[in-house]
């Protein structure tokens, strides 16, 4: 029978490197075995944890929720051919801003490492012991967010921001352009009060789990965008073997990442499955409270956000290239490229 309950200290272990992990000038976490496999950090019995969770919630009935790119109703703006053109244009910002962007964001996922995540076990009914919502309190989160933007305890190791930014300068060089503005936030906004059977606190931290999840969803169709324009023979032809190593730095976020939709499709999932004790005595069904909330978590972040960001990408393009003696051109013909507005 698997495992299924799990101290902190076997969360949070790592495999035997046989060489540790260093590109670009950046010292990172994770490692390679003797075979040259690249291999996340925390994961020697995270991933054997989160698949016996998953299996035992199918077993019991409960399907796991969808936490694919299918979820996305569009695609990357600007797209392939839109990127392309800007790059074979000398007009790299646009690219070389959303690498670093994506850095500092993920920098922001440590605040996970300080999340004081409450046990579930309080407002649930059934046995949640072994299962993934019952080890979220114990190392899962921190994990995550170690992951993300560097472990505290050990702060020599870059995480995920310092591999975006190696990835970006292997593709630019280190300092090509300015440092960009950087969004406040790229999660869904406060809506007040979804969950008002449940503590505050739990609510809050439920929103915060389906948030990232959306937002793990979303970075898997960034991580095929950027390995597709990354090995593209024609993007950064004087820098080409760079780029190409810039592809396998997105490869190892992108394996690093996995477990992140791994753990947090499976606790949600088995939220739908528990009996939530209410504030006010009552006994509510998980399906019904986690269903609708995550049906507009995941139209906010599949539509609202991508048409809102979109619009704020284009038009931070267009007054870039306003600049250009013939920015005006440039972009008529970047938007040209546009599919969506070419099949509006």
């Amino acid at each position: 029978m698997a495992k299924l309950s799990y101290t902190r200290d076997e969360l949070m272990a790592s495999h035997d490197y046989a060489r540790p992990h260093v590109e670009a000038g950046y010292k990172l976490h994770g490692g390679f075995l003797a075979d040259g496999t690249y291999v996340s950090p925390r994961v020697l019995h995270r991933w054997p944890a989160v698949k016996a969770w998953a299996a035992a919630l199918e077993a019991r009935g409960y399907p796991l929720i969808d936490a694919t790119v299918q979820l996305l109703k569009r695609g990357n703006y600007p797209n392939i051919p839109q990127e392309k053109y800007l790059l074979r244009h000398g007009v790299g910002i646009p690219f070389w801003n959303s690498l670093t962007i994506t850095g500092v964001i993920e920098a922001r996922g440590r605040l996970l490492c300080d999340l004081d995540a409450p046990d579930f076990q309080s407002i649930i009914e059934d046995d949640i012991s072994q299962t993934c919502t019952g080890h979220l309190h114990k190392g899962l989160l921190y994990a995550h967010g170690a992951d993300e933007g560097g472990d505290p305890a050990a702060p020599e190791y870059g995480a995920h921001d310092q591999m975006w930014y190696a990835a970006r300068d292997l593709c630019f060089g280190k300092d090509r352009y300015p440092m960009p503005e950087v969004p406040a936030s790229i999660g869904r906004p406060d809506t007040g009060r979804l969950m008002p059977q449940l503590p505050a606190g739990f609510e809050q931290l439920i929103l915060l789990l389906m948030n990232v999840l959306m937002i793990e969803v979303r970075a898997e169709s960034f991580f095929a965008f950027c390995c597709e324009i990354m090995r593209d023979p024609e993007a950064f032809p004087d820098r080409r073997a760079d780029a190409q190593l810039a592809a396998e730095m997105v490869e190892r976020i992108r394996t690093d990442e996995a477990i992140h939709v791994g753990y947090l499709q499976t606790a949600i999932s088995e939220m739908r499955s528990f009996t939530f004790k209410g504030v006010d005595g009552s006994r509510v069904k998980g399906s019904a409270l986690i269903d609708p909330i995550w049906e507009g978590m995941v139209h906010w972040h599949a539509v609202t956000q991508a048409d809102l960001g979109r619009e704020q990408t284009r038009e931070a393009i267009r007054s870039g290239l306003a600049q250009a003696p013939d920015g005006t051109k440039l972009f008529a013909e970047f938007d040209a490229l546009d599919d969506i507005r070419k099949a509006a």
